[in-house]
């Protein structure tokens, strides 16, 4: 099989679907593998490394999407992206439908059968190819969040960790997931107060034995939400229903209840977001305020650490690139099947029936 990668071209994008180890180890399995010249640049792997591992380099991304069976990419494709695909092929990535409309009706016009690392899940429901970029997000989100808390950011001016004599600053994270634990992690050894709040209550009681009682624990409610928002100078909104819109956590007269130059950061954005106000932001200008409320919802919060984030997504979705280009996506699902629920578009249809419903199908 003609396996592709290719050059992400998303705005402010520097992951690559795979690192030359990866390559190595599909070319091991006797497949062919094309990389577009440049596309490990951005996460610090440069062509030479890609044909040392055995790829063959080609200089376009026409040139991949025109010679390979299987595409591996990091982020949706992009309009002139999906022009390229045909029927017949098999493209394997983040796809986010129901935030992405216009990609979805695009992939179904191509032909292709796409398969979407987000809504690959195990039988005990966890996601595996998501979590890597979820547990990295949530730590990002903090890390963001601190530092738009700073007046010349636009925020209240609080520092999260406080000085002898003066409070620290205050966290709420909605969402105990992978990463809503890393955001909690992050903001516990920043020395922030933090309150989490989530459905599950066996969770909540993990994360108070976990933290010894350091963290609030709050079963989450709409008015609970918006209590403990109010509360805090920053909030974390780490919510999640597989290929699905997110949940709408805060109405835009929450947001307006909030105090000035307190921080949203939205993870779920690239599942259309968690809060009302929120709008898919970019690194290259990742907040705006609305409200005299600085939100951050940038739609790719992993790609600010390219060469972590590359790595730690192709440790987990190796395995399932090389079953794909050696047995097909029939055999693949066949041999692993929590990627039946990762397909999403084939033969012109959305298939996946959560991200269908959530686009009005």
């Amino acid at each position: 099989m003609h396996v592709g990668i290719v050059r992400e071209i998303k705005k402010n994008e520097r992951r690559v679907a795979l690192t030359p180890t990866g390559v190595h180890e599909i070319v091991d399995h006797g497949h062919d593998v094309l990389v577009e010249s440049e596309a490990g640049a951005g996460s610090g792997f440069a062509d030479l490394l890609y044909e040392e591992a055995g790829a063959k380099v080609v200089d376009t991304a026409q040139e991949v999407f025109e010679e390979s069976d299987l595409v591996v990419r990091v982020k949706e494709p992009q309009p002139e992206e999906i022009a390229m695909l045909r029927e017949g092929q098999t493209l394997f990535t983040y796809l986010h439908l129901a935030a992405y409309p216009d990609v979805a009706a695009g992939l179904q016009e191509s032909g292709v059968t796409a398969l979407a690392y987000e809504t690959v899940q195990m039988p005990d429901r966890s996601l595996p190819l998501l979590a890597p970029m979820s547990r990295i997000a949530g730590k990002l989100s903090i890390q963001a969040g601190a530092h738009h808390l700073e007046a010349p950011q636009g925020g209240k001016g609080v520092l999260l960790g406080g000085d002898p004599g003066v409070a620290a600053g205050k966290v709420t994270i909605i969402g105990a997931g992978a990463a809503g634990s890393n955001a909690l992690d992050m903001a516990v050894g920043l020395g922030a107060r933090v309150t989490v709040l989530d459905l599950n209550l066996n969770r909540l009681v993990e994360i108070d034995a976990l933290y010894g009682g350091r963290v609030n624990t709050v079963a989450s409610s709409k008015a609970a939400v918006r209590e403990w928002s109010m509360w805090a100078d920053l909030v974390v909104g780490a919510v999640l229903v597989p290929g699905a819109h997110a949940p709408r956590l805060l109405t835009e007269e929450d947001v307006m209840a909030l105090e000035r130059g307190s921080v949203l950061v939205d993870i779920a954005i690239d599942q259309g977001g968690c809060f009302a106000t929120s709008r898919e932001t970019t690194h290259a200008e990742p907040t705006f305020v609305k409200h005299d409320v600085v939100h951050f919802c940038v739609g790719n919060i992993p790609g600010a650490v390219p060469r972590t984030s590359t790595l730690a997504l192709e440790n987990s979705t190796l395995p399932y690139v090389v079953a794909l280009a050696d047995h097909g996506v029939d055999g693949a699902t066949e041999l692993r099947p929590e990627l039946a629920p990762g397909l999403n578009v084939r033969d012109g249809k959305i298939v996946n029936e959560v991200v269908r419903e959530s686009l009005g199908g």
